[in-house]
């Protein structure tokens, strides 16, 4: 597995709110918005503000189970196999199965598994972002 994280992942009350935040405080413009989830593109690694409630049901836990900022940490990879490879991988080192790789609605391929701190790590292959040689994820 290399070493990378593609996507961080933070859950927000107020999407607009936070929007607002980011673009007003950073100057950060968004790649993607719509009424549940905004991305941008920073630098190598994509950061993502989800609804609060709607992350957590994402993977197919509790909001009130994940403290107060429920969030997700993502890996991208370059082929869809390795997602399950991955998944695979990651149930054998003992990591609980939040929600198993299956296909979703925007076209790619993933699935969540809690770490040993049941911290939330999407495994995902999505055909419209690329991954550089150098390991950096960009948003098409």
């Amino acid at each position: 597995m290399e070493q990378r994280i593609s996507v961080i992942t933070l859950g927000v009350k107020d999407l607009a709110a936070s929007r607002r935040f980011y673009v007003a405080v950073l100057g950060w413009k968004p790649v993607y918005e719509d009424t549940e989830i905004l991305f941008f593109q920073t630098g190598g690694i994509v950061f993502a503000l989800f609804l609060h409630d709607k992350l957590p049901a994402d993977f197919r836990t509790d909001p009130a189970s994940l403290g107060r900022t429920p969030m997700s940490l993502g890996y991208n990879v370059r082929a869809k196999p390795e997602v399950d490879q991955l998944m695979e991988r990651a149930t054998a080192a003992g990591a609980k199965i939040l929600k198993p790789a299956q296909e979703t609605s925007w076209g790619s391929y993933s699935g969540y598994f809690a770490d040993p701190d049941d911290f939330a790590w999407q495994i995902a292959w999505n055909p419209s972002w690329s991954i550089s040689p150098d390991s950096s994820v960009q948003f098409h």
